[in-house]
């Protein structure tokens, strides 16, 4: 805290009239050079306080302030919270308030800072200063605690300690914002990275033979997550499960359902569920956690048998699987009977598909980011035909797993321009003999 030097100013009350203004600058002509001179902060503001007091006319409060370069601070005068609301303007930089006021409509009888509490939630975003009786430290101490950003005693004011005292406040002030900001950031930060962390689960799939990769990249711009999610479990009868799903949208809440859905998918096979029973018990939870009722979801099932040679295939209004083996062009399995999309109707239902996979093979689920990239001069789309004849010609240069999934995506990436608008998920799952 300064320790002020007392000093008797008249109150510099001209922007409020609440005072004549010879008294605070020296008479019409001055009190025009005060309105149009703009004393400038540090950061190029012009600095303006706001004087809360109840008789801030007859009572000599404030002294003359002046900026670093000399000029005179802009003041304002309110005798009560009520004119301060009125004069709490975006350029109001910092707020001199006197402790002694009683709190609005009488409340707070018993709270001898309830006035500062008031002011604190009527300007969050501006310095605070306290003016309290000398002597008082404990009183300004606890002001600090609350909020204010500094306290200074009523009967020992000093003009130059006093400019410094409100700049130190506003300064304090907007590096205590900075780093709310800063920790708040952090904070959504890390709930990102729980929430990505949901979203791209890893795979249980201890015991099976089966290779698994995913590329995941999301379409909003510097996002960590989008409404895109996948998994795969292994249940103890060595059955593989694998899911692919896409929620409409692109926002966090989107990506939150998708995180929900994945959960509830993984939860649900563990417990045995499959096919359309379980597809039926997603569209529920579904139902239940949107925000909104237009809001669905598309997914793709497969259950890969333990011997690995055939599997039940399930698609939700999804693109269908492209299966790659040996000896064979990469085409995509049967979607014949595709059902609808996850909260689009009631009672809905879904049949289980019987594929052969055979003896070797890999199996690509994806969503429907990858084939919506704007491809050519004209801008049309990449579209299913077009993405399986780019897996046909990067498997025939030898690309497998990992490499073949980043290659994909950077090259449909490299044709729509620049970065996709959807997001784009990818699962690969390999069975070698």
């Amino acid at each position: 805290m300064p320790v002020p030097v007392p000093r008797q100013r008249a109150i510099p009350a001209v922007e409020s009239g609440q005072a004549p203004a010879a008294s605070a600058i020296g008479g019409p002509l001055k009190e025009e050079a005060h309105r149009d001179a703009t004393p400038v902060h540090s950061n190029g503001a012009t600095l303006t306080l706001l004087l809360i007091e109840d008789d801030p006319a007859g009572s000599p409060i404030v002294p003359d302030l002046l900026d670093p370069a000399g000029k005179p601070m802009r003041v304002r005068t309110a005798r009560n919270l009520t004119e301060a609301e009125r004069l709490l303007t975006d350029d109001v930089h910092c707020i001199l308030l006197d402790l002694a006021l009683p709190a609005p409509g009488g409340s707070g009888a018993d709270d001898e800072l309830a006035v500062l509490k008031h002011v604190l939630q009527l300007a969050p975003r501006h310095a605070v200063l306290a003016l309290t009786a000398s002597g008082d430290a404990e009183r300004g101490t606890e002001a600090v605690r609350v909020g204010a950003q500094d306290y200074l005693f009523r009967d020992e004011l000093d003009g130059r300690l006093l400019s410094r005292a409100i700049r130190y406040a506003v300064e304090r002030k907007r590096s205590d914002t900075a780093e709310r900001r800063l920790a708040e950031g952090r904070l959504r930060a890390q709930e990102n990275r729980r929430l990505e962390r949901g979203l791209l689960p890893t795979p249980l799939l201890e015991g099976s033979s089966l290779r698994f990769a995913a590329r995941y990249r999301p379409g909003r711009s510097r996002a960590l997550l989008g409404g895109d999610f996948y998994d795969a479990v292994r249940t103890p009868d060595g059955t593989v499960h694998a899911m692919i799903g896409d929620v409409c949208g692109h926002g966090p809440d989107e990506a939150a359902l998708g995180v929900e859905l994945r959960i509830a998918w993984r939860a649900l096979t563990l417990a045995g569920l499959c096919g359309d029973e379980l597809l039926g018990t997603l569209q529920e939870v579904l139902e239940h956690e949107r925000a909104d009722e237009e809001i669905f979801a598309t997914l793709c099932t497969v259950d890969i048998a333990p011997d690995g040679r055939r599997a039940g295939l399930c698609l939700a209004g999804h693109p269908a699987p492209l299966i790659a083996r040996p000896g064979r062009p990469a085409r995509l399995l049967p979607y014949d009977n595709n059902g609808p999309a996850l909260g689009l109707l009631p009672g809905a239902r879904w049949p289980r598909m019987q594929v052969e996979l055979g003896a070797e093979w890999s199996l690509m689920l994806y969503t429907d980011g990858l084939i919506e990239g704007r491809v050519g001069a004209d801008g049309d789309r990449l579209g299913q035909d077009g993405m399986v004849a780019m897996i046909r010609r990067q498997l025939s240069e030898g690309l497998r797993g990992e490499e073949l999934l980043r290659a994909a995506v950077s090259e449909v990436r490299d044709m729509n321009g620049g970065e996709l608008t959807d997001d784009v998920a990818v699962v690969l799952l390999d069975r070698a003999p």
